[in-house]
């Protein structure tokens, strides 16, 4: 995760988007229907697209996912750079 990516989830637009769309999925993983904690973008947000609303902030690139259904999207691989994490409610925090 660079700089970049952490103002953008930080951003009051991208909480006030993935709240909305956890609610509208009522809180279940769209895979496996568990507990969903990740609000995660199907298309990879980039440098060249985390400005593009149509990208960062449409529904339909979104699917809520529970932390396994979201390590598997990233091949078993920390969902975010060393010292970066999601918290149970998607917020992006340090370690």
């Amino acid at each position: 995760m660079k700089t970049r990516a952490e103002k953008f989830y930080k951003s009051k637009a991208w909480r006030q988007c993935r709240d909305a769309y956890y609610v509208a999925k009522h809180g279940l993983c769209e895979r496996c229907s568990s507990p969903g904690k990740i609000v995660h973008h199907r298309i990879y947000l980039t440098p060249e697209n985390i400005n593009d609303p149509d990208i960062s902030l449409n529904w339909n690139n979104l699917e809520l996912l529970c932390q396994d259904c979201h390590n598997k999207e990233h091949h078993g691989t920390e969902p975010v750079a060393d010292g970066l994490r999601f918290d149970e409610s998607g917020n992006l925090v340090k370690v």
